[in-house]
Parts: structure tokens; sequence; C-alpha cells
């Protein structure tokens, strides 16, 4: 009989961490995965960015983050896993290809990206809006689009503005990406551009890794090969500026912000690819699983927010980023018509 009773009770304390450690967190974890699927599926036959179609799909499925039991899941794909994903995102550069496109070309890049961040910033406090906000704006301007803000919402002190300003600017800055990815090509060939420097201002100014490569291969093997050269050394800087939005919000008063341990996998992972021999199906398996953990993350981010906060927008919002997407292009055509690059 005792021995029955310890069993049970054995049984009972198991039983009860089986479902804290894991019905709380798979259950959230999956749904977000069957978003990315949903949405990877949509993309790959109707042509419209992933990130955004996970987002539209999350947001169009908000009541499920009432649901107690994918609570814990849904917030930890949010975070530990977008996290996760930003990090693996650094086997995706390799320095050595950076160096290609020249150091004229490096230092022109490596000037426009925090210039363009000063800029939004800048706009923002203009505007009486949140600094967070000209953060998160003019990094994914500035940077890599979508993911870019990712990485920086994950360091920012936490706060429903801040998912409301996240949420925002993903989709605006995707839909601003994709209409570049469209006009540019056709505005660098009408300015009588060569294939070298339209793919240069290409990858300067596109915001999306995806829509920088359809767009620059759209016009030549070349400005392709350019193209995407010149947007991995924008990628390259994104360590460093999200180190450094850690570092000036950690005395943030509004919240605090974790240690960004990502980064460090980030750079980690961007000096294996430089200095040794990785094989590229390595290189390929480790990017699909970044790319599965953002897509997943904008997905939980995307049911986990009030789409009614976000559709309240002020247009200012909206405006700020047209200006940052059009102050980037700006000094880009600069630096090439004066021959920097």
């Amino acid at each position: 009989m005792d021995d029955r009773m310890t069993w049970a009770k054995l049984d009972q304390l198991f039983g009860w961490a089986r479902v804290k450690l894991n019905l709380s967190h798979w259950r959230g974890v999956s749904v977000a995965l069957m978003v990315a699927a949903t949405a990877t599926f949509l993309s790959e036959h109707y042509g419209a960015p992933t990130m955004l179609f996970a987002l539209l799909i999350g947001l169009s499925l908000g009541f499920l983050a009432d649901v107690p039991s994918l609570e814990g899941g849904l917030n930890f794909t949010a975070k530990t896993v977008l996290r996760l994903g930003v990090g693996l995102l650094g086997i995706r550069l390799g320095f050595s290809d950076v160096q290609a496109i020249g150091g004229v070309s490096i230092a022109a890049v490596v000037l426009m990206v925090p210039i363009t961040m000063a800029f939004g910033t800048a706009l923002a406090l203009i505007a009486g809006r949140r600094v967070t906000f000209g953060i998160l704006s003019g990094g994914a301007v500035a940077v890599c689009g979508a993911s870019a803000a990712l990485a920086f919402s994950s360091v920012l002190p936490k706060s429903k503005e801040r998912e409301n300003d996240t949420v925002l600017v993903v989709i605006a800055v995707t839909v601003l990406s994709t209409i570049a990815m469209v006009m540019y090509p056709i505005l660098f060939g009408y300015l009588g551009f060569d294939d070298t420097q339209t793919g240069f201002l290409i990858g300067a100014t596109v915001h999306d890794v995806a829509q920088v490569v359809g767009a620059g291969y759209s016009v030549s093997d070349e400005a392709g090969l350019t193209a995407t050269l010149v947007k991995m050394l924008r990628v390259a800087t994104l360590p460093i500026l999200v180190f450094a939005t850690h570092l000036l919000s950690r005395n943030d008063q509004s919240g605090t912000s974790p240690f960004p341990w990502f980064l460090i996998l980030f750079v980690g992972l961007a000096i294996a690819r430089s200095v040794l021999p990785i094989p590229e199906v390595v290189v390929e398996v480790i990017s699909e699983l970044a790319r599965w953990m953002m897509v997943a993350a904008i997905a939980a981010i995307g049911l986990r927010t009030n789409l009614g906060a976000v559709l309240r927008v002020h247009p200012s919002f909206l405006v700020i980023l047209a200006l940052e997407t059009l102050f980037l292009l700006g000094i880009a055509l600069m630096f090439t018509y004066t021959s920097l690059v």
C-alpha cells in the first residue's frame, strides 16, 4: 500500500512537471510553427514575402493568445526562438566575400547604415514619437528589413508599445522593400548606371535580403552578385548596432533588456564561416533553420499583438518609415554620383 502511494505521488509529481515543462511550451511553439509553414507555402506559391504572410496570419489568429495553454510557448517563440534565429544568421556572412566589393564601397556602406539609423531616430523625436520606434524603423531600413527590426526589438526594454511598434515596422518595411525591389532596377537603369553600380545601389538600399537578391539578379548576374555582397556588408553591421542599442537601453527607466548572447553566436558563426572549411550544405541547413525560427517568431509576435492597436497607428509612423527609405536611397545615389563607389 505504501509503495502504491509512493508511486502515485511520484507519478503525480512528474506528471505535473511534464505538463509544466512541455505542454505549456510545445503547444504554443507548434501553433507558431504551423503558421510559419502556412506562410512558407503561400510565399512559395504566390511570391509575397514569407514574414509578411506569417505576421498577417498571426494577427488574424490573435484570439489564440487568450488560450492559457498556448501563452508560454508563444512567449518562448517570440523571445528565445527569435534571438536564437538572429544568432544563426551569422552563418550567412563570409568576411572574405564582403572584402570583394572594395574598400571604398565598404566605407560608403558602413557610413550609410548608422547615418540612416540616426536620421530615423531624429525623425521620431521631431514627430513626437517614441525613440524606440525610431531605433526599430531606422534599424530595419538601414540594415536588413524585418530581420533587423526583430533583432533590435529583442534588446529594447519590454513593453506592449514595443511589440506594436515591431509589428508596424515589419509590415511597413516589407511593403516598402517589395516596392523597391520592383521599382529600383527600373529607376537605376533610367539614370544610366551600369550593372556594377546598379548592383551596389540595390544592395545598399533595398531592405530585405531575399528582395535584394531578386532585384539584383533581375538585372544581371554581375548586378546580383554585387547586390548580394553589399547587402551582406550591411548585415555585418547588425551585431554592432544591436549591441550598442542594448548598452543604451540598459539605463532606460522604462525597463531592462537581457544581455544579447545571440550576438556572440552571430559573430562566432560569421568568423567560423570565414576561417573554417564549412561545407556549403551545412551553411544551407543552418540558414534554413534560422529562417524558420525568424518566421515562427514573427508569427508568435503577430499572435500576441492587438490588431486594433496597430490599425489605430498615427499616419506619422508610416511617414517616418517612408522618409527613412527615401533618405537611404538619396545618400546611396549621392555616393554613387560622386564616384565614391
